[in-house]
Formats: structure tokens, sequence, C-alpha cells
């Protein structure tokens, strides 16, 4: 099961008051560039995967969605969606993305922000996603950039059979990532930017665009404070089709 770590209290209240928490969408630095992928919303049915407080779901029906489904593990997080949401072209539900299963041909775009990340079977997911998109449906979701997951600073450790050793936190090295975010023991899966674009192809995805989200000129004009994202990058947003 996906780690639920939304649900424990310090962490909910630590993640409520992040900015994009606080000011939805408009607070996210990234959003500029994911709703630039977004298509023309009016008709279609969307699926947001890890949709959090509902942010998404509401701007998709203000758009004109025929029809949302909100998907999170985190109780809590539904919670409040439902508490904010007053239209009733959305819906929410809970479900684990390890083991999501979705109607097939059901929905014309399948968004997600910041959750997969967090899921060990990705080929899993993706092979459930496409099953559920109709005919030239969409697939648009962000993760943290695999750069940013893979610490820049390695911890070594010894291999008990053959004394061989290697940094356990490099880039090539997939997997299991422990973190202190907000709370401590966030478990986090590390994938390749090479290992994340096959698994697409493989799952019958046709990619239609890849950035590597930095800040412009005129975002550091407003938030000065975003300077150092421009070391690495931190997201990495991906547009897919059938």
């Amino acid at each position: 099961m996906t780690q639920n770590i939304y649900d424990d209290p310090g962490f909910f209240a630590g993640y409520s008051r992040l900015q994009r928490s606080v000011d939805g969408l408009a607070g996210a630095a990234e959003w500029p560039a994911m709703r630039a992928l977004l298509p023309d919303m009016k008709g279609l049915d969307v699926a947001d995967l890890g949709c959090g407080f509902g942010w998404f779901c509401r701007w998709a029906a203000e758009q004109g969605a025929a029809g949302v489904l909100g998907l999170d593990v985190s109780e809590k997080m539904l919670e409040r969606a439902r508490c904010e949401t007053m239209d009733m072209r959305v819906r929410y539900d809970r479900a684990d993305l390890e083991k999501l299963r979705l109607a097939g041909a059901s929905f014309d775009l399948v968004y997600s922000s910041l959750a997969f990340h967090y899921i060990e079977d990705f080929a899993g997911l993706l092979a459930t996603i496409r099953q559920a998109l109709k005919p030239g449906g969409r697939l648009i979701f962000s993760i943290e950039h695999p750069i940013y997951m893979a610490p820049r600073q390695p911890e070594w450790q010894v291999d008990a059979e053959g004394g061989n050793i290697w940094p356990l936190s490099a880039y090539q090295i997939e997997g299991k990532r422990l973190t202190n975010w907000l709370a401590e023991g966030v478990v986090k899966q590390h994938r390749t930017m090479a290992t994340t674009l096959n698994l697409l192809i493989r799952s019958g995805f046709i990619i239609a665009h890849v950035e590597e989200w930095s800040p412009s000129d005129d975002d550091l004009a407003a938030h000065p404070d975003w300077v150092t994202e421009r070391e690495r990058p931190m997201f990495l947003l991906i547009s897919t089709q059938t």
C-alpha cells in the first residue's frame, strides 16, 4: 500500500501551511507550465490521481469538464476536498494508487500532480491508466525531478557478500528514498528519467512533451527566493496521449 503520510497529524498540519495548500493552483510554481499542457476541458471526463485538496478537480469543472473524479489515499485530504467542493460534477473517492482499478475507456484525461514519485509499481499504474483512457485520451502529470530525488551527497554502504561499496543515493541506483520532509521517514521511489520515459513508451503512450521545470526571469522577479531552483530542475512535467 502507498504510504499514507498525509494522514499523519503533524505532516498534514505542515502541508496545510504550504503556499500551494493555501493558495491552490496559483500557489504552485509549476502550475502555469502544467496548465499550458492541458487540452480544452469542455465536455471531458477527467480523473485526478492524488487529488489532495481538490484544487485541480474544481478548476477542471470550472473549465467545463463533464465529470471529474478525484482519488487520494488520504482521508484528511479528501475530507477537506469534499468540504470545499460544491460542484456536483466532481466526486471524490479514496484509492491506493498501487492497487488502482479504473473502468476501461472511461476518461479523456488522467491528470496527476506530484504523486507518482510515491508509487513503487509505476508500470502497473501506467497499465491501469492506459486501459482507462478513451482512444486519443491523455495522461499529463508532474513528479519531482529524478535528479532532485537522488541526493547530491551520497552515503556509502558495504556489500556484505562481495565487499564492494556503492553510493546509495547515486542517480543511477533506483528504488526507495527516505526523506525528512515535514515528517521523518517519508518514502519516495526514485527512477531515472530514462526509466520513466521508457515505461511510458512500453505502456503504449505517445510522449508529446517533456519539461524540466525551472523558474523563468519573470518568476525570479516575483519570487527572488526561487533562485536556488535554477541549480537543478525540481519538477519533471510530462504530457502523453494514446
